[in-house]
């Protein structure tokens, strides 16, 4: 078995990628935000955050096009800092990409229970990841092919539930209450403005994944740009456009603490039993396809690269010789999904099952900015002649602006997830003992390999 990746994805392979990856979060997700932080409230926050996305994601891609590797934010920090950020920097990304799939299978499950509702959820679900870790283990550019094919489907039906509501839309509606359950702003309104910070990241939560696949990509010194600024622009839009329609369409406190907000949500406007209503839970569900199926990709990359590397047993590090994909790495990911899944009915700190999947994913992701904002700041000092095809954009305002913005997030949400934080870092902790007990038997050769 080979240890290579084949570059096969060309710019609207990795457009689709990057889109795809994020687009279940315009499906479900942010409105768990509504019921910290109200409309309004949430509205602010949003905004806050889609402007760290755009800073970071035009400054990230200096470092994805300088150091094109299955391993993204791992490489870069094992290039910046050294070994054990790297550590830091890989199990980060690899927990948010592990922990946000079964949040998504879980509403592709609420999805089609709109449908069979006497279905358990649950089963929908597993049988998600049966389908699509298959799909991903016969080969890239077919697994990259389908992606980019829901991810056009799934942006198409989002455009047609902003039409379908518009005109039961009423401003008065998404308005209403929108402080934090108040008419007007308070002081009382910012703890739920800053407590719906991890519900309004999961509108981006994983767009940098295209940066595990850019080994594979065909001159990924310009396709990755290409893709990541097309991405991010589509998906402000749409997530700006999506939350508002919604919140307009009826009483928003009904779609604050569920997994389908936009089938209740469009129910409010044409009834049940309306045709339009069926299309958006069937086609809608390419939208949570398009999402599990790449953050698979994005997963299994992270578990082949680090386990390439020695920073997680060899064992998941190989290519299968017939698909040329990093088969174990893909199943390995599932595993633990499933796991989750199983435990759906349990709630931890207040929250349901799925919103906390949410946070862990990005606590995950918070960490990771963090460490790859440092580490472009650290690259531009110790190798200043390093080719950057795509320089930072407004360097080094734009990266700053990502960097600060990301230690708020992170500082806020330990405060208001204290106990979700004691799993994250005592996850953390676990797999730097794995790390430090296995630092003997690292072959020195693959950690040159990821700083080549």
């Amino acid at each position: 078995m080979s240890s290579s990746l084949k570059a096969t994805l060309n710019g609207w392979h990795l457009w689709g990628l990057a889109v795809g990856l994020v687009i279940s979060g315009e499906y479900f997700g942010w409105s768990y935000g509504w019921d910290k932080a109200g409309t309004l409230g949430f509205l602010v926050t949003s905004i806050l955050i889609a402007i760290m996305y755009t800073t970071f994601i035009f400054s990230f891609t200096e470092l994805t096009t300088s150091i094109p590797h299955a391993g993204g934010p791992f490489a870069y920090a094992r290039r910046a800092f050294g070994p054990r950020m790297a550590y830091v920097a890989g199990f980060a990304t690899l927990i948010e990409f592990v922990f946000a799939p079964p949040a998504i299978a879980m509403a592709i499950g609420a999805y089609l229970n709109v449908q069979f509702s006497g279905v358990d959820p649950k089963l929908f679900a597993m049988g998600a990841y049966l389908i699509f870790v298959s799909l991903n283990i016969i080969g890239i550019r077919i697994a990259a092919t389908f992606e980019l094919f829901v991810t056009l489907l799934a942006v198409f039906e989002l455009l047609v539930f902003m039409g379908v509501v518009s005109p039961g839309f009423s401003m008065s509606n998404f308005v209403a209450n929108g402080w934090s359950g108040q008419n007007d702003f308070s002081m009382a309104a910012v703890p739920g403005i800053v407590a719906a910070i991890p519900f309004a990241i999961w509108f981006f939560l994983a767009i940098e994944g295209v940066a595990m696949a850019a080994e594979e990509a065909k001159d990924p010194k310009r396709t990755i740009p290409r893709a990541y600024i097309g991405g991010i622009l589509t998906l402000v839009f749409l997530a700006m456009g999506v939350m508002v329609f919604a919140g307009g369409a009826g009483d928003w406190k009904a779609l604050s603490n569920i997994n389908d907000p936009l089938p209740q949500a469009m129910k409010m406007i044409v009834g049940e039993n309306s045709g339009w209503l069926h299309m958006l839970v069937w086609i809608g569900l390419f939208g949570l396809v398009a999402s599990f199926h790449g953050i698979i990709i994005g997963y299994s990359r992270q578990i082949f690269a680090l386990s390439r590397a020695g920073y997680m047993p060899k064992f998941f590090g190989v290519i299968n010789d017939r698909f040329q994909t990093p088969h174990r790495a893909i199943i390995a990911g599932a595993v633990v999904g499933m796991v989750a899944i199983l435990g759906d009915n349990f709630e931890f700190a207040g929250q349901t099952l799925t919103a906390n999947l949410i946070t862990m994913a990005v606590f995950g992701a918070i960490v990771m900015y963090i460490v790859s904002m440092m580490s472009l700041f650290a690259l531009r000092k110790k190798e200043p002649d390093l080719e950057r095809p795509f320089a930072a954009v407004a360097y080094p305002l734009f990266p700053t602006i990502a960097l600060v913005m990301a230690l708020i997030c992170l500082v806020t949400m330990i405060y208001f997830n204290q106990q979700i934080t004691l799993v994250f870092f005592g996850l953390m902790a676990l797999g730097y003992v794995y790390f430090s007990l296995t630092q003997h038997h690292r072959d020195a050769s693959a950690d040159n390999k990821v700083v080549a």
